[in-house]
């Protein structure tokens, strides 16, 4: 079974995350990006100042805490003192060497000085706080200040540049467009009664208008619902028949190796095997691309 249709395939859309203006542009339309290349740099100067700010704020957290935790040594000292001073009254306060007013004065101080401590103590961890609370801020900034620089998530090709350097764009506003070029596919509409019985992992074909030579594919995606086709698939005699759209995929492999050759919007046919047990495909639907093996189905 066979249906007309054109190469398509995902769009990506690489935007900025904050507003803010645009640095650079690295890429034009119609170049070929890899995963993980720098496509495009939003303009830092205010997140820096910012991210300087907060990094002041640091290490003034950071001093405070210093400064809290040689307080808390100093309390223990002075605690340690009182220890010992009570320990002393209330061995002499049994002999009669020193009073019992000269023991509550001891225990008194003894009781100051721990509680001094415990809330010298708890300073500490409020600037042990204050501190991450004040690296989370940089953190923050450092994470918008990656977003900055705009990246392409996937192989693909440039096919729209929406901004240019100096152009201030808001918070999700797009700097290019690129064709995800991990998938291309075909659509193709096919009746009811011949959709049924195509099965998702389906060996399909693909032949190109004006080609002599047949693209391998599988069967992706076959739609649950039934629709009119679109005008620039369907033919006149078709218009008033509910279609199932179905996709075919091609193999990543071989759209790999020939990268500089895919174009999307190409039209051609597909086809499909609606027979679980077939026969091999026709003599002109085995002729590959030259260089591509004839049994690449991927």
């Amino acid at each position: 079974m066979s249906g007309n249709g054109r190469i398509e395939s995902d769009q990506v859309d690489i935007a900025a995350k904050s507003a803010g203006r645009v640095r650079e542009v690295l890429a034009r339309e119609g170049d070929l990006v890899a995963a993980g290349q720098v496509l495009a740099r939003i303009d830092t100067a205010e997140l820096q100042a910012q991210r300087a700010k907060y990094a002041a704020d640091v290490t003034y957290e950071e001093a405070s805490m210093l400064e809290a935790k040689a307080t808390v040594a100093q309390r223990q000292a002075e605690l340690t003192l009182k220890e010992a001073k009570l320990r002393r009254a209330l061995k002499l306060v049994v002999t009669g060497a020193v009073s019992e007013e000269s023991r509550d004065e001891a225990q008194s101080e003894h009781d100051s000085a721990r509680a001094v401590l415990e809330a010298a103590e708890r300073t500490v961890t409020a600037r042990e706080r204050s501190v991450v609370a004040a690296q989370a801020l940089v953190d923050q900034i450092d994470a918008q200040i990656a977003d900055t620089i705009l990246v392409a998530p996937v192989q693909g090709r440039v096919l729209y540049r929406l901004a240019n350097p100096g152009e201030v764009v808001s918070a999700g506003g797009k700097v290019l467009t690129i064709v995800n070029l991990s998938e291309i596919y075909m659509e193709i509409y096919l009746p009811s009664e011949k959709a049924m019985r195509v099965t998702i992992g389906s060996p399909a074909r693909i032949v190109f208008d004006g080609a002599d030579f047949a693209v391998p594919a599988k069967v992706s995606f076959v739609s649950p619902d039934a629709q009119f086709t679109p005008k620039q698939v369907e033919t006149r005699s078709e218009r008033d028949k509910l279609m199932f759209r179905v996709k075919l995929r091609m193999p990543p492999s071989l759209i790999e190796r020939h990268l500089d050759q895919v174009k999307t919007g190409t039209r051609g046919v597909g086809y499909v095997r609606l027979d679980p047990n077939p026969p091999d495909w026709p003599d002109f639907l085995q002729k590959r691309v030259q260089g591509d093996p004839v049994d690449a189905e991927d």
